[in-house]
């Protein structure tokens, strides 16, 4: 436990990572924000519920405290963009995914701000995942990295239209083998659910950075629409019964995966 994130250590070589599930603003912050920012709209909201079936598994579980809004943990320190060319948010983002100021006038973090944020927020996060994956490593060849995300179903202001309802990414298969790729979008394919592979959302930084097949860590991001799950208006339920409904399909995949790697 820490004030930055939770974290339920298991054995099986699988590390589920939820960096955008805070909704912490620091005090000494939160004057600074606009009333859209303090919504705090852009959470992965109620992941930890959604993947609880995995402590069943023996999976450790990594969840962020703090918001995306100060810092966002899955985008490079560097703030280099994931998608050239496409319109998205940053480190410290400035806009939430509708386009809405997330800082009052005069407020946006400067340099020296920003760093601060990457040194108390940013890297303990990272340095979790690392020393997990290392502890799984020393008991197994291969672990399963998966990073669990959600959002809105329809955002004019980063893409056309609406998602399909699950978003594989393995950065066009480099992050994990083919076999657990494949495994995955089994498990999709065979569901009610829109899908694609390495679409709009081709995994985020952490999937990129950690993701090593050669060095027996396979990294998946699943970017899921929130309406499979829960309410998308505020105050973003959880709804139960849509919920149950997904929750055989997500499970298949994560196993699939799990399978894939245990055979490698």
């Amino acid at each position: 436990m820490s004030d930055l994130y939770t974290l339920t250590r298991g054995h099986a070589p699988l590390l589920i990572s939820i960096p955008h599930l805070g909704t912490y603003i620091p005090d000494a912050l939160r004057n600074q924000y606009t009333d859209a920012a303090l919504t705090v709209a852009d959470t992965d909201w109620h992941l930890d519920r959604l993947y609880a079936f995995a402590l069943d598994l023996g999976a450790t579980v990594l969840g962020a405290r703090v918001s995306r809004y100060v810092v966002d943990l899955n985008r490079p320190s560097s703030d280099e963009s994931l998608y050239p060319g496409r319109t998205t948010t940053g480190l410290c983002p400035d806009v939430t995914f509708r386009g809405e100021p997330v800082y009052r006038d005069g407020y946006l973090p400067d340099a020296a701000e920003k760093e601060r944020r990457i040194q108390t927020y940013w890297r303990p996060y990272h340095q979790a995942i690392q020393t997990e994956l290392s502890r799984l490593r020393k008991d197994y060849a291969n672990v399963l990295l998966w990073e669990a995300h959600s959002i809105a179903s329809v955002l004019p202001h980063l893409f056309d239209g609406k998602l399909p309802d699950l978003n594989i990414g393995t950065q066009d298969g480099r992050t994990a083998a083919g076999t657990v790729l494949q495994a995955t979008i089994n498990a999709a394919q065979g569901s009610n659910y829109t899908w694609v592979a390495n679409g709009r959302f081709k995994g985020g930084f952490i999937t990129r950075h950690f993701g090593a097949p050669h060095e027996g860590i396979h990294a998946v991001q699943l970017e899921m629409c929130q309406n499979t799950y829960m309410d998308e208006n505020p105050p973003f339920p959880f709804q139960p019964e849509r919920a149950q409904a997904i929750g055989p399909t997500l499970q298949r995949m994560v196993l699939g995966a799990l399978d894939a790697v245990g055979a490698l």
